[in-house]
């Protein structure tokens, strides 16, 4: 589970990357909203499936509220679930 949930967090952060980088531009300064759409569909469905796997993988591990409060935070910031991924996922697959 925990290399699903690894997965998910890289997947999540490209796409919020790519939504608010590449479609939120391209929508607001070029007038092109329709990139917009799809990076939005795909950043909604891979946001719940981190937001899941978050609760699964806390409860699985018993890491707890606190923990699950700094991996929800972590999907908010830009490149947080890089860093979610590298601090306290990798090591624990190792």
């Amino acid at each position: 589970m925990l290399k699903i949930f690894s997965l998910t967090a890289i997947l999540e952060g490209i796409s919020y990357l790519l939504l608010f980088g590449i479609g939120m531009p391209l929508k607001y300064m070029a007038q092109i909203p329709e990139p917009n759409i799809y990076i939005g569909y795909a950043h909604g469905f891979l946001f719940m499936a981190y937001v899941v796997l978050a609760i699964v993988v806390c409860v699985e591990k018993k890491w707890g509220l606190k923990m699950f409060a700094i991996l929800f935070i972590a999907s908010l910031v830009p490149f947080g679930t890089f860093y979610i991924d590298k601090k306290y996922l990798r090591p624990q697959m190792a």
